[in-house]
């Protein structure tokens, strides 16, 4: 099975729009995310909390522009960190399925770690935003990590709220899932193909 040395990785990426940095621990705990944008951040903290991640977020963006392109990029940045620090995937357990309330707000994210590529995502059209971030900014995150980490993943408001308590609870229920489908269960690679 995987030693928890196996399970780390760090990640640079750097355009001319963004520079992202994260170092990603699946057995750690704790860590710090500055990203300059302050929602982005309660997000990111949200993420190593409920995930259990050994979690640490270094970025800066064109914030003058929009917040669109340092979410997309943290997103495939931590997608990549995650597909590295999972190697073969060998003995995960790969499945969750997690349900997170906030208060008016109640959030389904289904996770495969499959190695296909996939999200649907039913929080289109929430109004209103935290800080300049929407639900929008939330899909463009999260479609860049179900791209790098080659996931497949459902995101669905079964109780509507406003922005910031579905952003918050999907990204809760996002970490929860992740610690579950990451687990080391068994000694086996979780496909009957044989790969992912």
């Amino acid at each position: 099975m995987p030693t928890p040395e196996a399970r780390r990785a760090a990640v640079q990426r750097t355009t001319s729009e963004t520079d992202v940095h994260v170092d990603l621990d699946l057995d750690g705990r704790g860590g710090s995310v500055a990203t300059g944008h302050g929602f982005v951040d309660h997000l990111l903290e949200q993420l190593m909390r409920h995930g259990r991640l050994g979690l640490e977020v270094r970025a800066t963006g064109d914030l003058h522009v929009d917040v669109h392109h340092l979410a997309e990029d943290v997103g495939i940045t931590f997608g990549q960190a995650l597909q590295a620090a999972l190697g073969d995937a060998h003995g995960i357990e790969r499945y969750a399925d997690v349900i997170v309330p906030m208060d008016e707000t109640l959030v389904q994210v289904v996770l495969d770690l499959s190695g296909r590529p996939f999200l649907a995502f039913e929080p289109e059209g929430v109004p209103g935003s935290a800080s300049g971030f929407s639900a929008y900014h939330l899909r463009e995150l999260l479609r860049g990590f179900a791209n790098h980490a080659r996931a497949t993943m459902h995101v669905r408001v079964l109780a509507r709220g406003e922005a910031h308590h579905v952003c918050e609870a999907a990204m809760k229920a996002f970490a929860r899932a992740l610690r579950l489908a990451t687990r080391v269960t068994h000694d086996e690679l979780p496909s009957t193909k044989g790969a992912l």
